[in-house]
This record gives C-alpha cells, sequence and structure tokens, in this order.
C-alpha cells in the first residue's frame, strides 16, 4: 500500500506540473498570436501607406514630400524587420512551452501506468491468494467427506 499512496503522490505531483506547463504554453501561445497580429498590423499599415504614396506621386509630389515618404517607409521597414524577428523568438518560446507540456504529460503518463501495473498485481495476487483459498476449503471439505 505504500508504493500506492506514493504513486499516487507523483502522480498529483505530476498532474500539477502539467497543468502549470499547459498554463505556460496558453500563455506562450496568446503572445504568439498577438505579436503577429501587430506585425499583420504594420504590413497592412505599410501596404497603406505605399499605396498613398503612388497615389500622392500620381497627382504631384514635392522632392521634400517624397523624401519623407521614403524616410517613413524605411522605418516602418525597420519595424516590420523587428517585430519578425520578434515573432521568431516568440514563436521559439512558444515550441519550448509545447515541448515542456509533452514531456510533463508523457510522464504524468508513465505514472499512471505505473500505478495501473501495480493495481493489476495486486490484483492478480489477490486472485491467486482467493483461489488458493478456495483450493484449500475444497480440499478439506473432500477430507472430511472421507
Amino acid at each position: 500500500m505504500a508504493t500506492h499512496s506514493a504513486i499516487n503522490t507523483l502522480i498529483e505531483l505530476a498532474t500539477k506540473d502539467v497543468e502549470e506547463a499547459a498554463k505556460r504554453l496558453g500563455i506562450a501561445i496568446r503572445a504568439c498570436g498577438e505579436t503577429e497580429q501587430k506585425l499583420a498590423l504594420l504590413l497592412q499599415y505599410r501596404d497603406d501607406y505605399a499605396a498613398r504614396c503612388q497615389s500622392d506621386l500620381s497627382t504631384g509630389l514635392t522632392a521634400a514630400g517624397y523624401h519623407n515618404f521614403r524616410v517613413f517607409l524605411e522605418k516602418l521597414d525597420s519595424a516590420i524587420t523587428g517585430q519578425r524577428e520578434v515573432v521568431r523568438e516568440v514563436q521559439k518560446l512558444a515550441d519550448n512551452a509545447r515541448r515542456a507540456w509533452q514531456d510533463c504529460e508523457r510522464k504524468r503518463l508513465s505514472f499512471g501506468t505505473l500505478e495501473n501495473r501495480a493495481r493489476k498485481q495486486i490484483q492478480q495476487h489477490e486472485s491467486r491468494r482467493d483461489q488458493k483459498l478456495m483450493d484449500e476449503h475444497a480440499a478439506r471439505k473432500t477430507l472430511y467427506k472421507r
């Protein structure tokens, strides 16, 4: 019985680890979505700004105005590059969190398997003991009849 309670304790601890890892994974996935959304907004803003620049060029734009457009587009491109790097880093963190959760879950399942094996062994032992008692009882009954 001591091993049974030890296995249960290990399963409880592993379950807590799985829950914590799942929370961390959820946070990482949410952060990943937010960074990707920011990147999408930056890309959309850049496209809109570039279209506005093309529109202004067709209607006539001063050299200073064109220069300002180019400088701002370069800053947007730089921000997009930086955001892409942030997205890659956050995706790496999410992948690491996913692997950590999978490891915790695998460990918890392993403890569950050990518990099932221990339970089966106990059941087999009890079945053998019951069978032995039944055999002894039958043998005694046969002896008493003689």
